[in-house]
């Protein structure tokens, strides 16, 4: 055989071999050591390079040597055995048909530029026979690089052994070779095939040897994240589009890679903006885009669509103009059932809208285009899938944050953003309220005013305009005002309690313009000419055109603000979280109900943190605070920021409820225990609070000791250091004056207690204080003071609760001040004195405005205002009255709560000792345990032991002491003092003929409640008395009382209530809401904490859930929520409520529909779904009505029974069944 030889090579044949099995390729002329060799692990590098070398010798001297038989031959056979191949001689391999094939390149580029035809047919054969190597051999490499990556995925997961040997052996990925290869494809293509390939038959074989291998290399994912490889595959396709007419070859490969690889969407967008742009061949876009616009889907097909929406997504983010050219194809997708095409449509007019507003045309063709792209999009927020309605929101929150403001459309996305915060899905919900957000940051209305959204200064501002309009307007042409503008108040919104601060000059003034003459203050124009006449109406309509946008967009986001504030009761985290940072956004623009959602947040603090959602809506809350109100402008001095964040802290107690106080107080103690208020602010609050040199407002003072009080849980050294002030102040004259402020002063003393406070750590070291104590002494005279207001009432609470927190012998006290009460309201009258007064509403307080706060006082003014006389203020609406002006009724009445109150301090008095000295006997014990051990026992510990057994205290002992002091010396005691209450409240309530004072009946009352939850046996003597009163009484606040006292008596004496639950039952259909609401909260903690036994009076609290108060149905639906997850409650009691509920005469069937599916809803296991489907359907025989026959087939209907005979008995009716029950 002569070498020199040429092989007869059939590119169509040997492709045909290839694509079916290339192991079937013909290699006869092959060297026998690699045609012959059975045992592919023998073949060394040696003898391969035997047969390669000159071959390669060959090849660089002449790139035609690549046709002789031996040498095609062995390059085949050794394409054949690749997968067994060293990585070098794969190498080498693969280099030789790379190399060989460039300079093929080159040579058929010099011969077509010198017009060498006779060349032509020469190397159309060695071109054909190079790229058929190149093909096989890329598709080689590729294969035995999958397999090693194959191979060392699959050793990590077997043990050290196999990482040790993944480890040694490396994979080799030969991304070197493949860039080559792809190079060398692109230089080949470059080059004028047309000349050598005349038809087109052969022009497309030829290029797809060079496409084909291209697709695959796509076809891996890592090749794809690889940007040089990616590159190199795009520059050969486009190469091949543009030159070598593979357009439709590239069509139909790219459609369905879009079907079956995922992670070629964008790559394949990404080659169409550069075939488009660098080589300028859109067509090929054109083409598939049609094609795509008329591809329909399987319904079972879910990668396809997600593919191609992925693929026209980022097509139109790349080149949005030649998505535009097929846009009117494309919006077919619309109307397709896959949506992440719609998707996909969504995010294309997101996309079109930004690139037109990119533009500088602006044409009514441009305009136009604008509009038709805006209407798809606002069509899509009621699109039937959520997560295109999401997805919608999401580009018009893109869009929202452009140059361009769109203010003609922000009207509309506002609303229909609004509407979308009461989608069902909570994905849309939270879109919406991100796109509200962004609204407000983008809003267009900052151009005159600094931006800010205050309804009140932009009415104020709109009303200026129309007045200077009126002034300029000549009396015929006066344009009567809207009926809009009569109606509107100007008071619809309450002034933020947040304080400003003073805004820097020149920014943010209300009124004025761009030419700086502030229009508000101009009360009459100076008269005009004419034509300038004219110019200024004409922009003063343009200015009140201008604020009427603004006013109806602030509009628009309060009504949008009480909707999300319905969002902060959420039950998804990231739904809470967004409420969160819109009412931190709208409240940074000064809209006025911000305010409602920051203090509505408060409640987040009670979040449950044993989870991580939980706990991430706490720290979001605390965040929230501290950006809205601890963090001081930064040009600010640390004096001036302290102060800042002073009138903030105190501008959050204005205005709130006391749910509202309490959440603040768990809020402020937790950021007081992670150090987010400093030292510097807490001596500006005591600052407000003590100071008496200038006149400021109570509630400003009453906000300083709220707030101190609240930072004291968490250390109580705040107030220890200052107790002075607080005798002198809240327990002073001014504290009689303002009981408010004496009430919350004695607060901040109670929390002085280590006992009281939430402190994890006890760092004052003050014990309990003597009797004698002028603290004690203060709080003493408190309740002594000759007063009727009904604000007493909370002061002596806080009082009697901060002595029982402070004193050492805190009974002895009480005992002293009820004897000197009883001595002053049993005392013979005077002439003149007022027998029988009611109890008087504190008047209105007089607003005075805040003062602003100086710096924190030094010494010399600490002695000053110490050495001052106090000044009675101003603000008192009358003079401290005297005990002749106080009538004996109001005296009684506040003699009997402090001593229903003392009764109950007293009990917790007892409690805490049994908890001290179990305290005590288990240190003891741990302490002799130790002594004992160590063989030290001391004499001191001996002669206790003595005394311990002397005595017999131990735990049991002492338990029961207090149980008999409890039970029989504080009411029925020889030398109680109490004992003397119990007959007199018992007689006046009992004789409400006689006693005819509602306020005296009031407190005989509750100080009746008070004392039954001592003894059992009271309890049980009165408890009738108590239920009558409970049933009877006019007094709505009386009946609450009492509905709260028979649950704390039901925790007490859990025998004695739980067979009187009915009555508690009966007021949930009281005629005043708020004794409804009490008792529901009330049943709802007895019926949650196991304290009551439900025993199928649950359908009242059902029948709740459609009371016309919300906050009543809230309540009821959460008790509920609530009850389900304890031990199945709702199965359970399900058809003792159904019973109740169907027998309800005043509950209509819509109601009780609603009511019946509420309910149902708790039943999620098929077994409780089918066993009380039996026992429902056995009442349709029984249905004495269609009425009952329809609310039974109802309930039926909302429970997964899958029972035949039950279906067939409802499709037959209610007339059937009744005629088979006769």
């Amino acid at each position: 055989m002569d070498d020199h030889q040429r092989i007869q090579f059939d590119l169509n044949q040997s492709l045909k071999l290839y694509l079916d099995n290339p192991q079937t390729i013909p290699t006869e002329h092959a060297d026998s050591s690699l045609a012959d060799c059975d045992d592919v692990e023998n073949l060394s590098s040696d003898m391969v390079d035997e047969v390669l070398d000159p071959i390669i010798d060959a090849v660089a001297s002449n790139p035609d040597a690549i046709g002789r038989v031996g040498a095609f031959d062995n390059i085949q056979c050794l394409l054949k055995l690749f997968p067994h191949l060293p990585p070098k001689t794969v190498s080498k391999v693969f280099d030789l048909i790379a190399s060989g094939l460039a300079a093929e390149a080159d040579s058929v580029h010099r011969d077509i530029e010198e017009d060498e035809q006779s060349m032509f047919r020469h190397h159309k054969e060695v071109l054909e026979q190079y790229g058929f190597l190149l093909q096989w051999g890329i598709t080689a490499l590729e294969a035995r690089a999958h397999e090693k990556t194959v191979g060392t995925t699959v050793a990590k997961g077997r043990g050290k052994g196999a990482k040790a040997k993944a480890a040694a052996a490396k994979p080799w990925d030969p991304v070197d070779q493949v860039k080559q290869a792809l190079d060398i494809m692109a230089k080949t293509l470059r080059v004028k095939l047309q000349r050598i390939f005349v038809t087109s038959s052969e022009r497309d074989t030829v290029i797809s040897l060079f496409t084909r291998p291209s697709y695959l290399i796509l076809e891996s994912e890592q090749r794809v994240k690889n940007q040089d490889i990616r590159m190199r595959v795009f520059k050969v396709l486009c190469l091949a589009v543009k030159h070598h007419g593979h357009a439709f070859g590239a069509q139909t490969s790219i459609v369905q890679n879009l079907s079956y690889f995922e992670h070629l969407a964008e790559p394949m967008a990404e080659f169409l903006q550069i075939l488009s742009e660098q080589f300028d061949y859109p067509q090929l876009t054109d083409e598939i885009l049609k094609e795509i616009s008329n591809k329909e889907f399987n319904d079972n097909d879910t990668k396809g669509p997600k593919s191609i929406s992925t693929f026209i997504t980022r097509l139109s983010e790349l080149a949005p103009r030649l998505v535009g050219k097929q846009i009117i194809l494309l919006i077919k997708l619309l109307d397709s059932e896959s949506f992440p095409l719609r998707q996909s449509i969504i995010e294309v007019c997101g996309n079109l809208i930004t690139d037109l507003t990119k533009q500088d045309e602006r044409s009514a063709d441009h305009q136009k285009q604008l509009d038709g792209f805006f209407d798809i999009l606002e069509e899509r927020f009621l699109d039937l899938s959520p997560y295109v309605r999401a997805r919608t929101i999401q580009v018009v929150n893109k869009l929202c944050d452009l140059p361009f403001k769109f203010p003609q459309r922000r009207k509309k996305i506002t609303e229909y953003a609004t509407r979308s915060l009461e989608d069902k899905s909570s994905l849309v919900r939270r879109q919406a309220v991100k796109l509200l957000s962004t609204l407000v940051l983008t809003h267009p209305f900052g151009q005159l005013h600094g931006g800010l959204l205050a309804y009140k200064d932009w009415k104020a501002r709109l009303e200026s305009v129309e007045a200077e309009l009126e002034a300029l307007r000549p009396p015929e042409i006066a344009e009567k005002p809207s009926a809009a503008d009569e109606t509107q108040d100007d008071n619809l919104f309450d002034e933020e309690t947040k304080m400003d601060i003073d805004a820097p000059e020149g920014e943010g003034k209300e009124g004025e313009g761009e030419d700086g003459e502030n229009k508000e203050e101009s009360a009459e124009p100076e008269p005009l000419p004419a034509n300038n006449s004219e110019e200024l109406i004409r922009n003063l309509k343009l200015t009140k055109t201008y604020y009427n946008d603004a006013i109806t967009f602030i509009e628009q986001i309060q009504k949008a603000s009480t909707l999300v504030c319905q969002l902060l009761q959420s039950k998804t985290a990231a739904e809470v979280i967004g409420a969160m940072d819109f009412f931190c956004t709208i409240d940074a623009f000064r809209v006025e109900t911000a305010r409602v959602g920051t203090r509505r947040m408060l409640r987040l603090i009670w979040t449950k943190s044993n989870n991580d959602e939980g706990k991430g809506i706490r720290m979001h809350l605390i965040e929230c605070y501290r950006r809205l109100f601890f963090e001081a402008p930064e040009d600010f001095t640390p004096s001036e920021a302290a102060t800042f964040v002073a009138r903030n802290m105190i501008s959050l107690t204005f205005g709130t409820t006391p749910a509202e106080l309490t959440s603040l107080e768990q809020l402020l103690c937790t950021m007081m225990k992670e150090g987010m208020v400093s030292d510097l602010v807490v001596q500006k609050l005591w600052h407000v609070y003590g100071i008496t040199r200038q006149q400021i407002s109570k509630t400003q003072r009453r906000g300083a000791i709220i707030v101190l009080g609240m930072l004291a849980l968490a250390e109580p050294e705040i107030v220890v250091r200052e107790m002075e002030t607080i005798m002198r102040i809240g327990l002073g004259s001014y504290g009689k004056q303002d009981l408010a402020l004496a009430r919350y002063s004695c607060v901040a003393l109670k929390y002085m207690s280590p006992a009281v406070s939430r402190s994890s750590e006890n760092t004052t070291t003050m014990a309990k204080l003597p009797n004698d104590h002028a603290v004690l002494a203060k709080l003493s005279q408190l309740l002594e003071i000759p007063t009727s207001s009904k604000e007493w009432l909370g002061v002596a609470e806080q009082a009697i609760s901060a002595i029982y927190a402070l004193a050492k012998h805190p009974d002895v006290l009480c005992t002293e001040i009820i004897r000197r009460k009883t001595k002053v309201v049993f005392a013979k009258p005077s002439a003149g004195e007022v027998t029988d007064e009611p109890m008087q509403e504190d008047a209105p307080e007089d607003p005075s405005s805040d003062v602003e706060m100086s710096d924190a006082p030094g010494p010399e003014d600490e002695e000053e205002d110490a050495r001052a006389a106090t000044p009675v203020p101003k603000a008192s609406p009358k003079p401290p009255q005297t005990l002749s002006q106080i009538s004996k009724t109001v005296e009684l009445s506040q003699l009997l709560f402090i001593v229903g109150h003392v009764a109950i301090k007293q009990i917790v008095h007892l409690e805490l000792i049994e908890m001290e000295f179990k305290r005590r006997k288990a240190a003891a014990d741990k302490a002799k345990q130790a002594a004992n051990e160590n063989g030290t026992a001391s004499k001191d510990t001996a002669e206790q032991d003595e005394l311990d057994l002397i005595g017999g205290t131990t735990e049991d002992d002492f338990a029961e002491a207090m149980a008999h002091v409890r039970e029989k010396e504080l009411l029925y005691g020889e030398k109680s003092l109490l004992r003397q209450f119990g007959p007199l409240v018992t007689e006046i309530c009992s004789s409400n003929m006689v006693y005819r004072n509602r306020d005296l009946q009031a407190a005989a009352t509750l100080c009746m409640a008070k004392l039954m939850c001592v003894s059992s046996e009271f309890c049980e003597t009165n408890l009738p008395l108590l239920i009558t009163i409970m049933e009877r009484s006019d007094d709505p606040i009386t009946r609450s009382n009492v509905v709260i006292s028979l649950g704390d008596m039901a925790v007490c004496f859990n025998h004695l209530i739980d067979e009187n639950t009915d009555f508690l039952y009966r007021r949930l259909s009281d005629p005043d809401a708020s004794v409804k609401r009490t008792c529901l909260m009330t049943l709802t903690f007895l019926i949650l904490a196991g304290q009551v036994k439900v025993k199928g009076q649950l359908g009242e609290m059902a029948k709740c859930l459609e009371d016309s108060d919300k906050r009543i149905s809230d309540l009821t639906r959460m008790f509920f929520t609530e009850l389900a997850t304890k031990d199945n409650a709702v199965y359970n009691h399900f058809v003792d409520m159904f019973s109740l509920l169907t027998s309800e005469q005043n509950l209509d069937e819509e109601a009780f529909k609603r009511i019946i599916k509420f309910l149902a809803s708790f039943i999620e296991k098929d077994k409780h779904s089918k066993q009380l489907a039996d026992k429902l359907a056995a009442r349709l025989q029984r249905c004495e009505n269609e009425r009952q026959w329809n609310d039974v087939a109802y309930a039926l209907s909302l429970l997964q029974h899958k029972n035949e005979d039950i279906k067939q008995t409802i499709d037959a009716g209610f007339r059937l069944v009744q005629a088979t029950g006769a």
